[in-house]
């Protein structure tokens, strides 16, 4: 016994001698491990943090595409008056809800020009409350621009910038806020081209409305009428 205790005494002698030995590089590790605490509970309140406005949303959470979630509020033709329901961690958003202010977010979608079809098509296809995810690609003034996701089922969701362009209720433009030249810009223009492309084959709305007044129009470009039409002021303005 006398021996065991003999063993133990001399392993706490060695480990206080350690400690000593150390004692610099524990209060670092100390130091450092209250920093990263301290920026652990700085993310996480930005995280929780509810945006009100577009100026609210972090520099870095544009750069990085964060996706957020939202509350659905109204469609207008500026675009999707969204409330941001953040993150919910107990804690920190008690604290926070005592000085959160109310107000909506302005979401576009990004790399779409809606036809005026396409705003009555989401006016009646999204409902009012209903909850939708939003990335970040870009930041326009007020307007954030967005690749916006609603979810049809438990296990599917349908990005609306595609499913607008496949049915033909608008056109693909260039994505504001994203470098032209960037491989992301590039990569999310290719497949809104794709969703384009495949109401332009199959001539579904505003393609067919343009491919009926083509069609139209040749039509009376080539009639005899037109043709004699024009070769008699191509004759009148040669006799002048």
């Amino acid at each position: 016994m006398a021996e065991r205790r003999g063993g133990a005494a001399e392993g706490l002698a060695r480990l206080s001698e350690w400690a000593d030995a150390h004692l610099s590089l524990l209060r670092s590790l100390s130091a450092g491990m209250a920093v990263a605490g301290v920026l652990v509970l700085a993310r996480s309140v930005r995280l929780t943090a509810k945006f009100t406005s577009a100026v609210d949303i972090p520099v870095e959470f544009v750069r990085k595409n964060v996706k957020l979630r939202g509350k659905l509020h109204h469609v207008t033709e500026k675009g999707l008056e969204v409330e941001h329901i953040p993150i919910s961690l107990p804690l920190i958003t008690s604290i926070q809800r005592k000085w959160q202010s109310k107000g909506l977010l302005l979401v576009k979608l990004a790399g779409v020009e809606l036809a005026p079809s396409g705003m009555a098509w989401l006016q009646q296809e999204l409902k009012p409350k209903q909850m939708i995810w939003f990335q970040l690609l870009g930041r326009e003034e007020l307007a954030l621009e967005c690749l916006v996701l609603v979810n049809k089922g438990r296990f599917l969701s349908v990005c609306l910038n595609e499913e607008v362009l496949r049915r033909g209720l608008g056109r693909t433009v260039p994505i504001e806020g994203l470098p032209h030249d960037s491989l992301l810009h590039w990569k999310l223009h290719r497949r809104l081209l794709r969703a384009e492309y495949k109401a332009l084959k199959k001539h579904k709305g505003i393609w067919q409305e343009e491919s009926y007044y083509e069609r139209l129009r040749d039509r009376i470009g080539g009639s005899r009428a037109v043709q004699s039409l024009k070769q008699f002021v191509s004759w009148l303005r040669s006799s002048v």
